[in-house]
């Protein structure tokens, strides 16, 4: 159970005994005053304690009934009546404890019979309506609260459950074909070779299986993540594929979500590197402008054709364009832009822009571009 959860509940535990304790102190002190203001003995003050005893567990059975009544699968009709019989008889018998108090410890003579009781059990029938109109009032809040509490927690188990989906679309294109360049190496007998990328692959895998998607990492961090990326693909690509990073020192402090950029890269591989003989170079950069991260990622491939650029992002490979999108949405909301230009023949700039975060040890620094 979530600890709000548990705190709610605990509280409502004390919440009532306090209020239980309180009320019937106060009505205590309210029916003595009222008996000296009309002119009653001092040892009045006995019978009216021993009624008050008497009222506070003859309300905590009520408690014990209403909360099996609010269990129970019956119809608010049946269970404002359940309510009605239970107030009736509870003021019949709290009307008799004070009675009998009267009698046993203030006034052996005083009796009370007819319209005399009547009266006070229609007293005792209002003072118990009122406890019963509090203590649902009180539970209700207390429901409402949980219920708030439960839809919370189960709002954040679907987002985090959403981003793991976004996050952990793993392309298995580029699995294949590192197995296969792999394979490849190992028929040729390039052993060295064939171990040196299967230590890469599997560092890449286990960086990004063990980080989750709501956590952040250091720009620097995720650069070296995204270096065992590019390692293992330039064994295919050869001199095919050019890298440009230029990301100051300074920068390399900011945080960013895990794994955001790789997909990305991933992506202009695909569409800008790969259909090209000669291959292309990707350029990364970053700056920091008035407290927000500026992150430019652009190739020289064949960009986006006006008829095809409606298509791009669900034609991207794995956790590509569209979800890269949808998780910065969701991770920065109102907070991050997402921005995809392209000029065909010319390439794809994409622009994302963060609030600038530090990790609490880390000093800001302005870097201008």
């Amino acid at each position: 159970m979530d600890k709000k959860l548990k705190s709610l509940i605990k509280n409502k535990e004390r919440l009532f005994w306090s209020l239980q304790i309180a009320g019937w102190i106060a009505y205590c002190v309210a029916r003595t005053l009222n008996a000296y203001a009309l002119g009653e003995k001092p040892e009045f003050i006995y019978a009216v304690m021993m009624g008050v005893i008497g009222g506070f567990w003859i309300t905590i059975g009520m408690r014990h009934i209403y909360q099996f009544l609010r269990r129970a699968d019956i119809s608010p009709l049946a269970l404002l009546a359940y309510i009605i019989i239970c107030i009736v008889i509870s003021s019949m018998l709290f009307s008799f404890v004070e009675v009998w108090a009267m009698n046993q410890l203030y006034d052996p003579d005083w009796t009370m019979q007819g319209l005399g009781f009547l009266y006070r059990t229609l007293y005792d029938t209002f003072v118990l309506m009122a406890w019963t109109g509090l203590y649902f009032v009180i539970n209700n809040h207390f429901q409402l609260q949980q219920e708030k509490e439960k839809y919370l927690a189960a709002s954040a188990q679907a987002h985090q459950a959403q981003l793991k989906m976004l996050r952990y679309q793993l392309n298995p294109h580029f699995l294949f074909n590192t197995l296969n360049a792999i394979s490849t190496l190992v028929l040729d007998k390039q052993t060295k070779e064939a171990n040196s990328m299967l230590t890469k692959l599997s560092a890449f895998l286990r960086f990004s299986l063990v980080s989750q998607p709501m956590q952040k990492t250091t720009l620097e961090e995720e650069l070296y993540a995204l270096s065992l990326y590019l390692e293992i693909e330039r064994v295919r690509f050869q001199d095919r594929l050019n890298i440009v990073i230029d990301v100051p020192e300074e920068v390399k402090q900011v945080m960013i979500p895990s794994l955001l950029l790789q997909p990305l890269v991933e992506n202009a591989i695909k569409y800008a590197i790969n259909p090209q003989i000669d291959g292309g170079t990707i350029s990364l950069k970053a700056r920091i402008k008035n407290k927000i991260l500026e992150i430019t990622l652009s190739d020289n491939g064949p960009g986006i054709s006006p008829r095809k650029s409606e298509k791009s992002d669900h034609n991207s490979s794995g956790v590509g364009i569209p979800n890269t999108r949808e998780r910065l949405k969701k991770l920065y909301p109102d907070q991050s832009k997402f921005e995809i230009t392209s000029q065909e023949d010319k390439g794809v700039t994409i622009k994302i822009s963060l609030p600038c975060e530090y990790s609490p040890h880390e000093p800001y620094t302005e870097v201008s571009q």
